[in-house]
């Protein structure tokens, strides 16, 4: 993709999402209405393109921490860091989700994000954590969303994240990289499981956990993203589907801007 195309891309999947603005604050798909977590990912999108998100919008979050589940919260309050800093409250219920054991919450993927939140917010992360990470990965590299289930994609790439914010690298985070590697499809798109189809978000979190480790993406993973896209700048699902396109678009922008999470 050349540097115009990829600006004009990039210029137009933002402009899609900041059209997804409620007047209460919040982001929403298509004729539904808003809620926390799409608004707190719309968030990070925007902000990681570089612009401003709605104005009510970190109103909007601040009301809304009461209730959240464990992923919720840890979108939250990586949303507020980057819009004016997490509340005492938020960062006060995302501390007390951490168990002696190392996991955040009471499962793996609300371990990742709870790192990479804590991360975002300019916390320190518990050791146990890190082990409790570490411990998860398969045998083949991979890491699921909870014990006892198959790894996936996008999962090992938001483990690979929070390892690289909680400052480990070395075997694991390699070992990850290679199971990543491995379901890159001939189209340039990533799979969330090995022979699947390829789809815009499995390839977004690739693309930002390759990132995150130090190793380049490849470009056709870029051009696939791009063949996604539709007129009204919106990313679509895969080439078979065109679902949930305001959190689809709010997960790739972040690749497209070449940003791993935690967003500096």
């Amino acid at each position: 993709m050349g540097l115009k195309l990829a600006v004009l891309a990039v210029a137009s999947v933002l402009s899609f999402i900041q059209g997804r603005a409620q007047t209460d604050g919040g982001y929403a798909e298509p004729g539904a209405s808003s809620t926390v977590g799409l608004t707190a990912t719309a968030v990070l999108a925007v902000h990681a393109a570089g612009a401003q998100t709605a104005a009510g919008t970190r109103a909007y979050l601040l009301a809304h921490e009461p209730g959240l589940t464990a992923t919720e919260l840890e979108l939250v309050v990586m949303a507020e860091s980057v819009t004016g800093g997490a509340s005492d409250g938020a960062l006060g219920s995302l501390r007390a989700l951490v168990h002696p054991s190392g996991l955040i919450g009471d499962a793996l993927d609300s371990t990742y994000w709870g790192v990479l939140a804590l991360r975002q917010s300019g916390q320190p992360i518990p050791a146990a954590v890190t082990g409790a990470i570490v411990h998860a990965q398969a045998a083949g590299g991979g890491f699921p969303w909870i014990r006892g289930v198959a790894p996936d994609t996008d999962d090992t790439s938001a483990a690979v994240e929070a390892l690289v914010a909680a400052g480990t690298r070395g075997k694991a985070v390699q070992r990850a990289v290679a199971f990543i590697r491995a379901r890159e499809n001939k189209d340039g798109g990533f799979t969330l499981q090995k022979g699947g189809r390829s789809n815009a978000q499995s390839t977004a979190w690739a693309i930002q956990a390759l990132l995150a480790a130090g190793v380049k993406p490849p470009g056709a993973a870029f051009r696939y993203l791009k063949k996604l896209q539709r007129s009204d700048g919106s990313i679509r699902y895969s080439a078979q589907y065109a679902t949930t396109p305001l959190w689809v678009s709010a997960q790739a922008l972040p690749a497209l801007m070449r940003r791993p999470f935690p967003l500096k």
